[in-house]
């Protein structure tokens, strides 16, 4: 009869405990279920607060980098430095920043807004030179005897994905001497050319791979693309 009752306890404190392992069990599947969950809602928490961050930030530098880009061209093309039209020139681009900062970088790839501002300044004597270029040779093609001048359409697609990328192209190739964009369409330009040469060199693709460097969207890496691509990963990885 003790033997029995002996055994009989001895079943019983072994349901208990097998009981009370598993209420522990369960105890702890629940705590890394929380603490799991936190820590997915601390992650997001914090991810939330970075991107808001970096939009307001991003904003910020668009607003700036459009201002700044209006203000000269104001400069540039008024000629004038006195106080009442530099006043009006800053005022004129501050609204204009806030209304469009948005549009002209809406398309911006990886890399800091200040990289493609950067790029397009470097754009610019390019340009120029270009620009001095082509009034040469067509003041040549209008003051030779023959005026050997063969006017033509051309018609290409280009590799440029954005909208303001598309613009920059057109307007380059607009202000440029020999050469006016039509139109585009879905990213297919329509150019008048005044001549064969004028229309080779528009093939050559000189104009639209610096365009492409400039918005990062060129279909080969530049050195400076990978630098700027190391440098976000670094601080992304931080976050981790």
């Amino acid at each position: 009869m003790e033997v029995t009752l002996l055994i009989q306890s001895t079943d019983d404190s072994f349901r208990i405990l097998e009981s009370a392992r598993k209420q522990a069990e369960g105890l702890l599947d629940s705590a890394v279920r929380l603490t799991s969950e936190t820590r997915r809602v601390e992650k997001k928490n914090i991810e939330a607060i970075f991107k808001g961050a970096q939009e307001a930030k991003s904003g910020l530098e668009n607003f700036i980098a459009t201002f700044f880009m209006l203000f000269i061209f104001w400069v540039l093309l008024s000629g004038k430095f006195d106080l009442f039209h530099l006043t009006i020139g800053f005022i004129c681009s501050i609204v204009v920043a806030q209304l469009t900062h948005d549009l002209l970088f809406a398309n911006v790839r990886v890399g800091e807004i200040w990289v493609i501002v950067w790029r397009f300044i470097a754009y610019i004597p390019w340009l120029t030179c270009q620009i001095i270029q082509a009034n040469i040779y067509v003041a040549y093609l209008a003051l030779s005897p023959k005026m050997p001048i063969d006017p033509q359409i051309l018609r290409f697609r280009t590799k440029l994905e954005s909208d303001i990328s598309w613009v920059t192209l057109a307007n380059s190739i607009t202000l440029t001497p020999g050469t006016i964009t039509m139109d585009i369409k879905n990213g297919e330009f329509f150019v008048h050319a005044l001549d064969r040469k004028v229309a080779d060199d528009l093939h050559a693709g000189d104009m639209e791979d610096r365009v492409a460097h400039i918005f990062m969207e060129a279909d080969h890496i530049y050195i400076q693309d990978a630098l700027d691509v190391a440098r976000i990963y670094l601080a992304l990885r931080k976050w981790e």
